[in-house]
């Protein structure tokens, strides 16, 4: 199951990021916009699943891009959150009677967006936040916490099962040991890079059973992926 994907449309760079890093954390693929008018270029050629957009962004402004969407078959679903300096009433009632499904006024807590972002996605798309996650012979159930190879379940540490559980989310794809760091372990932890290579090593160990193929691909001078 491939990770949902999120268009984020916000013209302040630091906020854009901070807004990439938080989603990206969270297991969503993540593309920033900075203008209006670019996005809209954008959502005629791929439709993600959902769109986090400014109300204030330049060229094409975010309730006007709303408005335009909702009258198009292939985006007249697609969840919207708006986000405003506007804090008025009149403001947020504008902004939903325009098409946007959930309305946050700047400063806003992250996770008051995530928990947003998590029951829009639910809600519109309940498929993409299924707690099992599957690739190959390898399933892992995020609510009971458990690893199977085929049949058969695997033990694993809290750490290599946030670092499978985040492999199996992005399937194909390959990560470095900095990148992995900074999504399994987080930004703010300082710890070798070889750590990485430890835990890999306990999963590659745990997962590959007797027999069976290794689903971690090692991809030199690169990192690690999922197959």
């Amino acid at each position: 199951m491939s990770a949902p994907r999120i268009m984020v449309v916000e013209d302040e760079d630091a906020l854009g990021v901070l807004l990439r890093y938080n989603l990206e954390a969270e297991g969503y693929e993540v593309e920033v916009i900075e203008r209006g008018d670019e996005a809209e270029l954008r959502l005629q050629e791929a439709v993600p699943d959902l769109l986090v957009l400014d109300w204030m962004v330049p060229a094409v402004s975010g309730i006007e891009l709303c408005r335009r969407l909702r009258q198009r078959p292939a985006t007249e679903r697609l969840p919207v959150i708006m986000l405003t300096a506007r804090g008025e009433e009149a403001d947020r009632v504008r902004g939903l009677s325009t098409g946007a499904d959930d309305y946050l006024v700047k400063p806003f807590s992250m996770p008051e967006l995530m928990a947003r972002v998590r029951a829009l996605l639910r809600r519109a798309r309940p498929e993409l936040l299924s707690s099992v996650l599957k690739v190959g012979d390898v399933t892992l159930d995020r609510e009971s916490h458990r690893v199977y190879r085929g049949e058969v379940e695997v033990r694993l540490g809290p750490t290599e099962f946030r670092l499978l559980e985040f492999l199996m989310q992005h399937p194909g794809r390959v990560f470095s040991r900095a990148q992995l760091l900074d999504k399994v372990w987080g930004e703010a932890v300082y710890i070798d890079e070889r750590t990485v290579d430890v835990h890999v090593g306990r999963l590659r160990k745990a997962v590959n059973l007797d027999g069976l193929p290794d689903v971690i691909r090692t991809v030199r001078g690169a990192g690690y992926s999922i197959e």
